[in-house]
């Protein structure tokens, strides 16, 4: 038995042995390249990419987007801020008060505190929905123009790949394919035309 299973695992590496020699001493042969491969057969594979925050620090149009989402920010805030301070008002009032009410005269006066405390709450709750939704309408749109920049910019770079650069995602890059300077003076320029 021995034997046999010693003869099994001797014609089994010789096979293997025979098939790495036939597989790396055959001559290369390569595919074709297409259309979309193009790049790499050619060695012209190259990936660009710009710094987000330098887009976010100078684009005309991305600094609006950001200003006005800041001025809604501030504006809900200052409304909720009016909120808080009726209520806040109100408890005082009734904490002075408290003693000379009815047991339902006070009942009421909770229960209408607890009302405002809800309504807050709630339009709290809208407030940053309603901000969160138009933050993100907002910056789709921004990626928008910068996506179709990138692709009317891109059209005699030859770049395969145009990245925003982030520091958790690239670890090593050559300025050569820095594209920033460009991206903002491109998105600026179009955005001046509107």
């Amino acid at each position: 038995m021995k034997n046999s299973s010693l003869v099994i695992n001797i014609t089994l590496a010789t096979a293997i042995a025979i098939l790495f020699y036939l597989h790396f001493s055959s001559k290369k042969t390569t595919v074709p390249a297409t259309n979309n491969n193009s790049a790499v057969a050619s060695g012209n594979f190259k990936i660009g990419y710009f710094e987000m925050d330098s887009i976010e620090n100078h684009y005309e149009y991305f600094k609006e987007v950001r200003n006005t989402l800041r001025g809604k920010e501030q504006d809900n805030g200052r409304q909720l801020a009016e909120m808080k301070n009726t209520f806040v008002a109100k408890y005082q009032e009734l904490q002075k008060t408290a003693q000379s009410m009815t047991q339902a005269e006070l009942n009421g006066k909770q229960q209408e505190l607890s009302q405002m405390e809800k309504t807050f709450q709630n339009k709290e709750q809208m407030l940053n929905q309603e901000l969160q939704n138009e933050s993100f309408k907002r910056l789709q749109e921004v990626k928008k123009k910068i996506e179709d920049f990138l692709k009317d910019y891109n059209k005699d770079k030859g770049f395969s790949y145009i990245m925003t650069n982030s520091p958790d995602l690239i670890y090593l890059k050559d300025t050569v394919y820095n594209i920033t300077g460009d991206l903002i003076i491109g998105l600026n320029s179009q955005y001046k035309k509107k």
